[in-house]
């Protein structure tokens, strides 16, 4: 197992103040479960902490954090260590303004779940979802689902684009069991996050990975919550197949905003830009309609995919509808 996995696994001893250092394992309505030396313990946040403004989450799955013991199998966190990474998309906040919605924190890699049928492969939200990705240096694996319903070659058409760029894709299929080891095997020792639209086989491609693990996540939800109202919430799961890992089985994304991207990095993003961003005759170049523009004359030539540059010239231009 990694270093970065076993330090989540294994939460750290107290310090001279009685306080723990643990893991968020879920967070809800305003409640954290966090995984100590203690076992785990349901903790709310210190009042100053819940005084502190910020354009983020304070705390989210995934955090490592410093709590106190109050008895009772209860906590309160004290303090929230630094994120070594992040998955984050922009939200909605209040009076109009935005947010950054951090979906989990401190992750190893990024799962991103498309079907090739029912419901329909959606390229551009693919390309929001890498853009994020690629912004705050996460390492992605595409997996394409549900490939039972189509040609193995028309399946590989969808995601060729995204292959001959150098994101791995692997192809699954949890009727024929197709590409479930090898996606199994990448997850050893790793803190992953599994996310996608609703209904591309999150939980079902789970369960094929480690079987009865949709049943675990109830049990922990249930267990955690103690009797709570449940709502869809993001959840951290250990595996328990040879190696361990780390698994965060996200809800169904229906939209994803970009959070603080400046305009002049969304091309860097687009990792088959990189070669030559630096060869366009003019400096701040945006690759869209300028003269001797690297980048399109990339395009013209086949060395580019047009689809993907579509996409960069809607999310540009703030015409993006995945």
């Amino acid at each position: 197992m990694s270093r970065k996995a076993a330090e989540l696994i294994e939460p750290a001893p107290a310090t001279a103040t009685n306080r723990l250092i643990g893991a968020v394992l879920r967070a809800q309505s305003g409640f954290f479960w966090v995984k100590t030396e203690q076992g785990i313990l349901e903790c709310r946040l210190r009042g100053r902490l819940k005084k502190e403004r910020q354009a983020t989450d304070l705390v989210v799955i995934g955090d490592q954090v410093e709590v106190t013991p109050v008895g009772n199998g209860q906590g309160a966190i004290e303090a929230v260590l630094p994120r070594r990474s992040r998955l984050a998309r922009r939200a909605a906040g209040p009076r109009g303004a935005y947010k950054e919605d951090v979906i989990v924190a401190n992750v190893d890699q990024v799962l991103l779940v498309f079907t090739c049928a029912k419901p329909e492969f959606t390229p551009r939200m693919l390309d929001r979802y890498l853009v994020i990705c690629e912004h705050s240096e996460l390492p992605v694996i595409i997996v394409a689902t549900k490939i039972d319903l189509v040609k193995r070659e028309t399946a590989a058409a969808m995601f060729k684009p995204y292959e001959q760029i150098g994101y791995p894709v692997v192809y699954t299929s949890i009727i024929s069991g197709e590409g479930i080891a090898e996606l199994r095997e990448r997850l050893i020792g790793k803190i992953s996050v599994v996310t996608g639209k609703s209904g591309v086989g999150k939980s079902s491609l789970l369960n094929a990975i480690q079987p009865g693990l949709n049943l675990r996540i109830g049990e922990v939800s249930e267990r955690l919550t103690k009797g709570r109202h449940t709502t869809t919430v993001a959840e951290l799961i250990p595996l328990t197949i040879p190696g361990g890992g780390y698994v965060a089985d996200t809800p169904g994304i229906r939209e994803i905003g970009l959070w603080n991207l400046p305009a002049e990095d969304l091309a860097w993003c687009f990792r088959e830009f990189r070669p030559f961003l630096r060869d366009c005759y003019f400096a701040g170049c945006t690759h869209l309609h300028e003269p001797h523009c690297a980048v399109r004359e990339a395009v013209e030539r086949g060395e580019i995919s047009a689809a993907r540059h579509d996409s960069y010239a809607r999310l540009m231009t703030n015409e993006d509808t995945p």
